[in-house]
């Protein structure tokens, strides 16, 4: 009965009504995990699916956030062109990059990946002339809403939102339709001659499976969905700042997927909302912060090596063996 439940469609309804029944600050908090389950389940593909770890997946956050900013603000090109194009730009640098980073394996792999996105952030951070050097981009607009105010006129339920309500409403759906297209890819041949890249990746290549070949398209598709999901985070912030690109947020989203559980599909989107949930509260208690939250996700992971989502699973399973024993 469980299994027949659409859960991702609940979700989706769930979250469309938060605007209407939470205050602004809960829509804030919902926008900014939407965003970050998007960066994270990208990082998962490469992670929890292939077998990389890699230690630099913010530099496409951060090139998707730059393009999206600079063809807005500066270049005054329209969402749904600059949108897609932050995808774009984001693949092809991580074709760039993931062509020399499938050379190496394991620890040399992670520390690569690392020195392309130092080299990234180092770019965003002196060229002032293009990205606003240390002081970023502020004032990223919104995109045009205008024509929804006019159709709120003749439809109900549709107006009476402020423009950053419109925006989460558009991320929403923008997000859905990513997470969407990493199900099927995941969930297609490729996808799983990933997992058996992952599991054995001198066995696949002894069966004459090109290694290198599926792991730079698994990198290039993790790398564009993350510059999607950098693309919505600046419009969000209002901003674009090189600490986007820097490594504590690939560290921040690692975090994310192994605290959600990187073997399953949904751990990562749960691991983002875990870790922004207790930041936020934590720091609403205490300036040291950083140690009970520390504290905290040490002992989740021990606690459930396989991540939230790990454990939910374990948990339904013992259920159902209850049940068939009664």
């Amino acid at each position: 009965m469980i299994n027949k439940i659409p859960w991702a469609l609940v979700v989706l309804v769930a979250a469309f009504f938060v605007p209407a029944a939470g205050s602004r600050y809960y829509t804030f908090l919902a926008n900014d995990v939407v965003i970050w389950a998007l960066f994270a389940t990208s990082l998962n593909l490469l992670v929890g699916y292939t077998g990389l770890v890699s230690f630099g997946h913010a530099a496409y956050f951060g090139i998707g956030a730059y393009a999206t900013g600079i063809l807005m603000k500066k270049m005054g090109v329209s969402f749904l062109l600059a949108f897609p194009a932050a995808g774009v730009l984001a693949g092809l640098f991580a074709l760039l990059f993931g062509f020399f980073c499938v050379r190496l394996t394991r620890i040399y792999f992670a520390m690569l990946t690392l020195a392309f996105a130092q080299i990234v952030w180092a770019i965003c951070f002196k060229w002032n002339e293009v990205t606003g050097g240390e002081q970023g981009m502020p004032e990223i607009p919104y995109p045009d809403f205008g024509w929804l105010e006019r159709v709120a006129a003749w439809l109900p339920f549709v107006g009476g939102y402020r423009t950053s309500e419109y925006f989460y409403f558009l991320t929403l759906l923008l997000v859905a339709g990513c997470l969407w297209l990493l199900r099927r890819v995941v969930g297609s041949p490729f996808g799983r001659m990933l997992t058996t890249i992952r599991e054995n990746p001198e066995r696949a290549e002894f069966i004459g499976v090109n290694v290198r070949r599926y792991e730079l398209a698994a990198f290039v598709v993790a790398g564009a969905f993350a510059g999607l999901a950098g693309g919505l985070f600046g419009i969000f912030n209002r901003g674009v700042f090189p600490d986007f690109a820097y490594w504590t947020k690939s560290s921040e989203v690692l975090i994310m997927t192994l605290l959600g559980g990187m073997a399953t599909f949904i751990g990562p989107a749960l691991g983002a909302l875990a870790l922004i949930w207790l930041n936020q509260q934590i720091v609403s208690y205490t300036q040291y912060w950083p140690l009970i939250l520390g504290t905290i996700l040490i002992v989740l992971l021990f606690v459930f090596p396989g991540g939230i989502a790990g454990a939910v699973e374990s948990a339904v399973r013992r259920l159902r063996r209850r049940r068939q024993v009664a």
